[in-house]
């Protein structure tokens, strides 16, 4: 009975472990696709590449696109002042971008927006913020291309300028990201942490210069790679 016992003590742990293997990353790989995999960068002014030197060659969707190489058409979707909340004085909703985004039938979206959402004038909106946010998600998860989604959270806001503060940044719009991402069980990348104590990298301490959208870059295609 003993060695009988023993046994069937073995094959329970065996089962028990094989359920408890650490869930691989989510991740955009090539081998999932054939043919070019299409990500859409959706966000604010930080994705459009203001105060990049170059823009055009060194925003961070364009450098992301480089290190993801030819397999992927990265589309830079961003519109500079864009809230996501939808009472914002700039709603994404209604920008050409948005709906830009529709017709290119992404396969991966990177959401960056938030940042604007602090200004005190569409902040008093702020108890929808968490409702926009899932609402965009899901609108964006039932797109007939079914794409994979990452949510990022903003970059640190080094000084108080046309509204955009730190305080609710980081106090309240990050934690709000955070909290729907999970119930939806969308992946977040924290350029918060990748960018802070960085301030060199911000000259108008609200948008990054061309060396802080290469990090921004890098550290996407780290998260995309499921790393």
């Amino acid at each position: 009975m003993e060695r009988k016992s023993f046994f069937a003590l073995g094959a329970s742990l065996v089962v028990l472990l094989a359920g408890c293997d650490t869930p691989r990353k989510p991740a955009l790989r090539a081998s999932d696709y054939r043919g070019t995999i299409r990500l859409a960068c959706v966000g604010d002014s930080i994705t459009y590449g203001v105060g990049v030197e170059n823009r055009q060659s060194n925003c961070y969707p364009v450098v992301l696109g480089k290190l993801l190489g030819s397999r992927f058409e990265v589309r830079n979707f961003g519109v500079s002042g864009a809230t996501l909340l939808k009472q914002g004085d700039k709603p994404y909703w209604n920008e050409g971008a948005f709906f830009e985004v529709n017709e290119f039938a992404p396969h991966a979206i990177v959401l960056a927006l938030g940042t604007n959402d602090s200004k005190p004038q569409n902040w008093k909106y702020g108890d929808e913020f968490a409702g926009d946010l899932g609402a965009m998600l899901d609108h964006f998860a039932a797109l007939p291309s079914h794409p994979k989604i990452w949510v990022c959270l903003p970059p640190p806001v080094y000084q108080t300028k046309w509204g955009i503060n730190e305080a609710t940044v980081s106090g309240q719009i990050i934690p709000l990201l955070k909290q729907v991402a999970r119930v939806k069980k969308v992946p977040t990348i924290d350029l918060h942490q990748a960018l802070g104590d960085r301030p060199q990298y911000f000259p108008d301490q609200i948008h990054p210069n061309a060396a802080g959208a290469g990090m921004m870059a890098m550290t996407v295609f780290t998260a995309l790679k499921g790393r």
